[in-house]
């Protein structure tokens, strides 16, 4: 068996916990698979800021960039003020141009749903999230509010430059078509049978409009897969209403953003939802909720969608055998529903519940007591 490299980027607030408690269920799962992973650990987030000057230092960038795949924990990111996302500045930055967000069902997790297994593949370095801004009061704003009005006289930004902000969305034919062909090659390799390609191109027919073109000319190359369009507004009253009805969806950035959470709320929340960024050469694995600062230290928060995450990491990386060894010994112990956090009880005050650590260990005793074998 092979001896993996990666990174573990140990984020801040209950960042650094959680990548010890998936550290440990990682190299378990490929201990008892014959296999084996050395870690470069590096840092990122607000607890590297003052020191560094960044919250993803050149440092850490280069190690992701060297080693087989990355497993990240919640970094940081503030709202309306401060650094940009250390999550899009490494998607930009690396070119991790899809981003897979699998949400499925386990049961022992409340939720209003059962038997719910979808996969939300997002594209990640275009539309609103380009970051291509332009804040009230500049003057950048008022002269392209004033050549977007001269140009585009029938549509007209009718508010005054010192009081408008104004984000742009491109939409290109290249980024469309490699999201797409990824969202139905995912398929094929994963014995899906149908790909969604969301968008709202009846409003925005230059942007959205090439989407669903693009989309609808890769889905004719793939016989075997069913492909069908949807509305984005649409979706997600059809994913709230009938989700059997889905498989592989496949979005712009911002839509993937808004449904990849909606999908985790069928099935439980965040907590229990595990991410991908994937691009040509690199790939960073993450749980998908926050840092949680306010529970830093406490070894109280889950760590199941990290593990999960984790999971992702080890199919990425061929290990399929200890993947699926992995996650079926995460489900047992949220199935048991014994050793786990205070959020996956029925009560968030039941005295039973253990701490991130001794879930980790928990998942670990299945694996290696041979009941995820």
């Amino acid at each position: 068996m092979a001896t993996h490299t990666a990174t573990l980027i140990t984020g801040d607030g209950t960042g650094p916990e959680l990548a010890e408690a998936a550290r440990r269920c990682v190299e378990a799962a490929l201990a008892a698979e014959g296999g084996g992973i050395e870690w470069d650990v590096r840092p990122a987030g607000l607890d590297v800021m003052d020191q560094a000057g960044t919250p993803m230092p050149e440092t850490t960038i280069d190690s992701v960039r060297r080693t087989d795949a990355t497993l990240k924990a919640p970094v940081t990111t503030p709202i309306g003020t401060g650094f940009r996302s250390v999550n899009v500045l490494l998607r930009q930055t690396l070119d991790l141009y899809a981003c897979l967000r699998p949400c499925k069902s386990y049961p022992g997790v409340r939720s209003r749903y059962e038997g719910i297994d979808l996969v939300v593949v997002r594209e990640n370095t275009e539309d609103l999230y380009a970051g291509v801004e332009f804040e009230k009061g500049l003057p950048a704003t008022a002269e392209l509010i004033e050549t977007v009005n001269r140009l585009c006289a029938d549509r007209r930004v009718r508010t005054g430059a010192e009081t408008t902000g104004v984000s742009i969305k491109p939409i290109s034919v290249a980024n469309s078509e490699r999201i797409v062909r990824f969202a139905f090659e995912y398929a094929r390799a994963n014995g899906r049978r149908k790909v969604t390609y969301v968008h709202k191109a009846n409003i925005m027919k230059f942007s959205d409009g090439l989407f669903k073109e693009v989309a609808e000319a890769v889905a004719a190359e793939y016989d075997d897969i069913e492909g069908e369009e949807r509305l984005i507004d649409n979706m997600c009253m059809q994913l709230v209403q009938k989700p059997e009805l889905y498989d592989v969806i496949v979005l712009p950035n911002l839509y993937g953003d808004i449904v990849s959470d909606l999908c985790a709320g069928l099935v439980g929340g965040l907590g229990v939802a595990p991410g991908a960024n994937i691009g040509v050469s690199g790939a960073v694995f993450e749980a998908t909720h926050g840092s949680a600062p306010k529970y830093k230290g406490l070894n109280k928060v889950n760590p199941t969608a990290l593990i999960l995450s984790g999971m992702l990491m080890l199919r990425h990386l061929g290990e399929r055998a200890a993947a699926d060894r992995l996650e079926r010994a995460v489900a047992a112990v949220i199935a048991e529903g014994r050793s786990v956090t205070y959020d996956m009880k029925p009560h968030r005050d039941d005295p039973s519940a253990v701490g991130t650590s001794r879930m980790a260990d928990a998942i670990i005793e299945k694996m290696t007591a041979g009941g995820a074998a």
